[in-house]
């Protein structure tokens, strides 16, 4: 079981997270839906310790962070822990895509270079990619170096697997794979913290949303609770909002 306890962050005098609670259970798949600026990116971004919040607990099984004040050994340990996948992929563009798999379990493991190349080998098959395994990212689509971030951020197992928009920064036809990578992913069993706008995306595959407001939690529930019952005012006119949109066919 993972717990995130009283997790607050401000820029300045601006309130970004306002001490959330969260409880994630093993093969969770948590979505975090709402409005664009309002904490869902940073909330990801403090439990990998890319941000410094001004409080907040990380509780892993028997291990405890205290987010505030993460010492250099922790913070390897926290990332271990947390695998993150971001919206603009952030691959070495110097290494391969093997490579890129390869560099975590080197670095931050400490695995010989035979066990990580196996490791990265089978991930990258299990993204669809074994044939592309010595491209360059700059010889790569972009949902083909998205699903390579996600090759990576899996072959580190993580307890928890953070997701940023992951397809934010995507075309639209490219879209489609990277969800099927994550749906694949989350039939695996993987634990899923997730930020996305893809609302029948979110519907398919999460086991729990939740609604992020002004870095409060308004609303969480099952999709079902969400989707169709919700009861907070401003999580109805959202959704409202959303359904108005297109919605692409892979999504039907």
């Amino acid at each position: 079981m993972i717990e995130i306890r009283h997790l607050s962050k401000k820029y300045k005098n601006n309130i970004v997270l306002d001490n959330v609670d969260l409880t994630i259970q093993k093969g969770d798949i948590i979505a975090i839906i709402g409005p664009s600026g309002t904490g869902k990116s940073t909330l990801l971004r403090c439990l990998n310790r890319l941000e410094q919040p001004e409080s907040g607990e990380f509780r892993v099984n028997e291990k405890t962070f205290d987010l505030q004040k993460v010492r250099r050994g922790e913070l390897i340990e926290l990332r271990k822990i947390t695998s993150m996948v971001f919206q603009g992929f952030h691959l070495f563009a110097k290494k391969t895509a093997l490579q890129n798999i390869m560099e975590g379990l080197r670095i931050v493991k400490k695995m010989g270079k035979e066990e990580a190349k196996a490791i990265a080998k089978a991930q990258l098959a299990n993204v669809g990619l074994s044939n592309h395994a010595n491209h360059y990212p700059i010889h790569l689509s972009g949902g083909q170096q998205q699903r390579v971030a996600i090759a990576r951020a899996l072959a580190m197992e993580p307890a928890l697997l953070l997701l940023d928009e992951p397809t934010s920064a995507l075309d639209p036809e490219l879209v489609g794979e990277v969800l099927d990578t994550i749906k694949r992913a989350a039939r695996e069993g993987h634990t899923m913290l997730l930020v996305s706008h893809e609302m029948h995306f979110v519907r398919n595959v999460a086991t729990k949303v939740i609604f992020l407001d002004k870095g409060r939690i308004l609303e969480s529930g099952t999709p079902e609770e969400i989707f169709q019952n919700p009861k907070h005012e401003r999580v109805r006119e959202f959704l409202a909002n959303i359904t108005q949109m297109h919605t692409p066919e892979y999504f039907i």
